[in-house]
C-alpha cells in the first residue's frame, strides 16, 4: 500500500509499505480522510521524542471497514467509522475504571517513542482494535469524521475542569485545538471566553467562532487584560493549548484565586512554574491527557452543529502531497488550520 513515512527527521517520503496485518480482535480500515495534527508537525524534527523514525504518522482519521478479524462481532465490511487514537487494552486497572487514557498498555496511533512504535493512518490502510471504533452517522462526511479526534481533546479538557454556568475562561492558543476548546467552553456554560494568540489571523477566526474578546499576547500584557475584564479577580479557568513555559505562566497569572489551569498542549517537554504564586493563590494546575471515552459526545456535537468544524478545514489534498503540506505547516507561515489528506 501507499503511505507517508517519516524516514528520518525532517524527511518524509510517499512510498510503498506492507499493508498492515490485523489480529482476530482487530479490523482493517481503508482510510478515507486523515488530518495533520500539530503533534505530527512538531514531531518532524525529533524535538518531542514522540515520532522516532521510521514511522507512518497520523491519528485523526475516518474510513471504511475493509476486513474483520475472526473474533470481531457487531461490525460489517463497508461500514463508515472513525476510531480512537488511543489503543487501550480494556483489561487493566485503569481501563476497568473507565480511565482509558491511563491504560497501562496504552499505545497511540502514529506515535513512536522509547516504549513502542505504532503505525498510524497516513496510509491507505490502518488496523485498529474493534473496541476503539465508532460509527459515523448518515450525512457526516469523512472529513468531519477525522475531526472527532481533535474535538475529543477539547471536550476532555473541559470535562476535567470545574466549570459553572456563567464562568469566565481564557484559551491560550488559537490553533485547531484552542478553537475547538473555545466552542466547547461556550457549550459548557461559560458566558465569557477570551482567546489569546500571537497570530492575528487566528484571532480573527476565534472572533468568528464567538470568542468574547481576543488578545494578541505578543503585543499586550495578557494577564493584566484578563484581570481588568474580570473585576480585578481573574478568570475562573484557563486552558493552555500551546504548552510552553510562557503560555502556561500566562494562564496561571490570568486566574482568580482558587482557579484552575488546564494544560492541553505540550510543545515543550519541560517548563518552569511560579510556585509561590501557585501556592499563595491556591491555584490548581493540571494536565489533560488525550481523551477518555468522549467520542460519542463529539460525534453528536458535530452532527447537530453544536460545534463547527467545517470552518477549520483549510485544505484537502491527496496523501501523495502530504510531505509538502507537513513542511508548509512546519514552517508556520501558512495561515492554515486543519489540512486533511485523502489516501
Amino acid at each position: 500500500m501507499n503511505a507517508l513515512v517519516l524516514q528520518s527527521y525532517n524527511n518524509v517520503e510517499y512510498t510503498q509499505v506492507d499493508t498492515p496485518a490485523y489480529a482476530p480482535d482487530e479490523v482493517l480500515i481503508r482510510v478515507r480522510a486523515v488530518g495533520i495534527c500539530g503533534s505530527d508537525v512538531h514531531g518532524l524534527d525529533g524535538s518531542t521524542g514522540r515520532r522516532i523514525p521510521p514511522l507512518v504518522m497520523g491519528h485523526e482519521a475516518a474510513g471504511v471497514i475493509e476486513a474483520l478479524g475472526d473474533a470481531v462481532k457487531g461490525y460489517e465490511v463497508g461500514e463508515r467509522v472513525t476510531f480512537d487514537s488511543t489503543l487501550y487494552c480494556g483489561r487493566c486497572r485503569y481501563c476497568r475504571q473507565g480511565k482509558i487514557n491511563f491504560c497501562e498498555n496504552r499505545r497511540v496511533l502514529g506515535v513512536a517513542c522509547d516504549e513502542y512504535s505504532q503505525p498510524g493512518a497516513f496510509a491507505e490502510y490502518v488496523s485498529v482494535p474493534a473496541h476503539v471504533l465508532y460509527r459515523l452517522p448518515e450525512g457526516m462526511s469523512f472529513h468531519e469524521g477525522a475531526m472527532v479526534e481533535p474535538l475529543s481533546i477539547a471536550v476532555h479538557a473541559a470535562a476535567i475542569t470545574p466549570i459553572a454556568i456563567g464562568d469566565s475562561a481564557l484559551v491560550i492558543g488559537a490553533g485547531v485545538i484552542g478553537l475547538l476548546t473555545l466552542q466547547v467552553l461556550q457549550r459548557a456554560g461559560c458566558s465569557r471566553v477570551y482567546v489569546a494568540d500571537i497570530d492575528d489571523d487566528r484571532l480573527a477566526m476565534a472572533t468568528t467562532l464567538g470568542a468574547t474578546e481576543t488578545f494578541n499576547s505578543g503585543a499586550v500584557p495578557l494577564a493584566d487584560e484578563i484581570i481588568a475584564r474580570t473585576d480585578g479577580l481573574g478568570a475562573d479557568s484557563a486552558f493552555d493549548a500551546v504548552g510552553l513555559s510562557e503560555t502556561t505562566n500566562s494562564a496561571v497569572y490570568s486566574l482568580k484565586k482558587g482557579g484552575t489551569a488546564t494544560i492541553i498542549g505540550n510543545y515543550s517537554p519541560k517548563g518552569e512554574l511560579p510556585l509561590q504564586y501557585l501556592v499563595t493563590r491556591q491555584i490548581c494546575i493540571q494536565g489533560s491527557n488525550a481523551s477518555s471515552g468522549e467520542y460519542p459526545a463529539c460525534i453528536e456535537m458535530i452532527q447537530n452543529g453544536r460545534v463547527a468544524v467545517k470552518p477549520l478545514l483549510s485544505k484537502v489534498a491527496p496523501l501523495s502531497e502530504g510531505a509538502r503540506w507537513l513542511d508548509t505547516l512546519y514552517r508556520g507561515d501558512s495561515g492554515l488550520f486543519k489540512v486533511i489528506l485523502e489516501p
